[in-house]
């Protein structure tokens, strides 16, 4: 399992997201990782980067639930680091979603600019199910993108959407074939990288600042909403429903 970095020509990065026996979830070392390969890309001389999963079933299913579930305001940080939430960024990112778009891997496509998903992606944020409070960006960020009733509707149902409905909804650009989603995005990437350096990082700073200006404000509410949540009397029976593979009992 890795955050995997490759290159095409001169001016586009490529992150993969791999884990595929656990759909590309992504553990803490991984979400570090990928927080450290945000920094270094956003001096480095690319001009646009490519965000997708490994494999052809996720793009990602969000955290690892299998590891330490604790969450201290300094792990808060570094896991908002990784997905982007409250840092504005300079490079454009094109997301490639080739599979299931889940919890924390939705939300961090919400830190992208540009998305295409192949016809098998689903979309969801299933964390109240398991009795976890979403707190990667979701409550900030998706109302602002797709509006309140459909972010409502995400949030509250835990249900998975089809890549059509999300993108009738207005949360990815267009559906493209499975076979073809990489040579979208590359493409896509290279018409960016082709335009001002200068011009186009400007408008994404001021778009991103725009977004994480927003996030940062509602952070401390965040924190410790996610906080009474994980320690209420439901988050052990959720988690544990979760990795039992069942249906939760809450009383």
């Amino acid at each position: 399992m890795e955050i995997r970095l490759t290159e095409h020509g001169d001016h586009i990065a490529i992150i993969t997201i791999d884990n595929q026996p656990r759909r590309n979830a992504m553990t803490r070392d991984m979400i570090g990782d990928l927080a450290n390969l945000w920094d270094r890309l956003e001096t480095s001389h690319h001009r646009c980067i490519i965000l997708t999963g490994a494999g052809d079933r996720a793009f990602s299913s969000g955290a690892d639930l299998g590891g330490d579930l604790s969450a201290s305001p300094e792990l808060a940080r570094a896991i908002n680091r990784g997905l982007l939430k409250t840092h504005p960024y300079r490079k454009p990112i094109v997301a490639a979603v080739n599979g299931d778009c889940v919890a924390g891997g939705l939300e961090l496509l919400l830190s992208t600019d540009i998305r295409a998903a192949s016809p098998n992606a689903r979309f969801g944020l299933p964390e109240v199910k398991w009795s976890i409070y979403p707190f990667g960006g979701s409550t900030s960020k998706l109302a602002q993108q797709i509006g309140y009733v459909h972010a409502m509707d995400l949030l509250l149902t835990a249900e998975l959407i089809s890549a059509e409905t999300a993108t009738e909804r207005g949360l990815v650009n267009q559906v493209v074939p499975a076979d073809q989603l990489m040579d979208w995005a590359i493409a896509k990437a290279e018409t960016i990288a082709a335009n001002s350096p200068s011009a186009v990082q400007a408008v994404k700073w001021q778009m991103s600042s725009t977004v994480a200006d927003h996030a940062i404000s509602r952070e401390t509410m965040d924190q410790e909403l996610g906080d009474d949540v994980r320690g209420g009397p439901h988050f052990d029976e959720g988690v544990a429903a979760f990795l039992e593979k069942r249906q939760p009992r809450y009383e």
